[in-house]
C-alpha cells in the first residue's frame, strides 16, 4: 500500500526541516512525499532542496493560500491513502504510518482513519499544552461541534476523487468544511485508531482579536453551509477545545488560541 504524505509551507525556515525529517524517519518504506511551497523567501526553499533526493514531488510557486497548496498536492498524489504533515508538525513517533497502514489492511471496507494528537509549546522545551483524544466515531457528535483532528485524518485517494478537494471559498476553515462534507454529507466509513499520530506546535501571541473573530465567523458560515445548527455547533466546538487544555493560568490567552485553530 502506497501512502502519499503532503506538506505545504510558506516561510517556515525554523520548522520545515523537523517536519521533513519526521516523514523521512518513518519505518514504513512505501511513502510518496510531496512538498508544496508557496515561493518562500526566508530560506525555506534551500532547506527543502537539500532533501530533494528523498522528496518525490516538490513545487515552489505562489498560491492562493494553504488549501490551494494542499489541492495541488492532492492532484500530484498517487498513493492509495493520502495524509497531511503540516510544516509546523511532526509525527508522534517513527511507527505511525506503519500502524495506519496496518489498520487499513485489517479492514478494507473503511474509507478513512483518524487518531489522537497533542499540542506542544513553540519552543525548545516543547511542553504539552493540549491533548486531542479523537474517541470512537459517532455521526451524531458532528452536530455538537465534534470533528476529528484534521492532521490525523488519512483518506483513501478514491474517496477524495469521488467527493472533491478543499473548498477555496473558505480561507481559514476549509478543513472544517472538508471534514463535514465527507462525514456529515457523504457519511464515509471512518475508523478511529486509538493512537497518537501528530505533535502540533501551538501558535503564539500573533493570535489577534481580529483573527479569532474571523475564525468564529467562518466556522459559523461553514456549519450553516451544511445546514447544521451553526450557533450551537460553533459554541460546542470551542467549548470542547477549551476543556482539552492542561494549563489554564491564562485562560483568556488560551481562548484566543483555540479560536484560531
Amino acid at each position: 500500500m502506497k501512502i502519499s504524505l503532503i506538506t505545504v509551507c510558506y516561510n517556515r525556515k525554523k520548522t520545515i526541516e523537523q517536519s521533513i525529517k519526521s516523514v523521512l524517519n518513518q519505518d514504513y518504506a512505501n511513502i510518496e512525499y510531496i512538498v508544496i511551497d508557496g515561493n518562500s523567501k526566508d530560506g525555506t526553499q534551500e532547506i527543502i532542496k537539500s532533501y530533494s533526493d528523498k522528496i518525490t514531488h516538490y513545487i515552489s510557486e505562489p498560491d492562493k493560500g494553504m488549501y490551494d497548496a494542499i489541492n495541488k498536492g492532492l492532484k500530484l498524489a498517487t498513493g492509495n491513502v493520502i495524509g497531511l504533515m503540516h510544516s509546523d508538525d511532526v509525527f508522534y513517533d517513527e511507527n505511525v504510518v506503519s500502524k495506519i497502514v496496518d489498520a487499513f489492511k485489517k479492514n478494507n471496507t473503511i474509507d478513512a482513519i483518524y487518531g489522537n494528537g497533542i499540542y506542544i509549546t513553540n519552543n525548545t522545551k516543547q511542553k504539552i499544552v493540549r491533548t486531542r483524544i479523537g474517541g470512537k466515531y459517532d455521526y451524531k457528535k458532528l452536530n455538537r461541534g465534534w470533528l476529528p483532528l484534521h492532521p490525523t485524518v488519512y483518506i483513501k485517494k478514491a474517496i477524495i476523487e469521488r467527493y472533491g478537494n478543499y473548498n477555496l471559498k473558505f480561507k481559514i476553515g476549509s478543513d472544517t468544511e472538508f471534514l463535514l462534507r465527507y462525514l456529515y454529507k457523504y457519511k464515509i466509513n471512518i475508523h478511529y485508531l486509538n493512537l497518537y499520530i501528530v505533535k502540533m506546535r501551538m501558535g503564539g501571541l500573533s493570535t489577534s482579536y481580529q483573527r479569532a473573530f474571523e475564525v468564529l465567523i467562518e466556522d459559523y458560515k461553514i456549519y450553516k453551509f451544511h445546514h447544521l445548527s451553526a450557533v450551537k455547533a460553533v459554541f460546542q466546538k470551542k467549548f470542547l477545545a477549551l476543556t482539552q487544555y492542561l494549563h489554564t493560568r491564562d485562560m483568556f490567552f488560551f481562548i484566543l488560541i483555540l479560536l484560531n485553530r
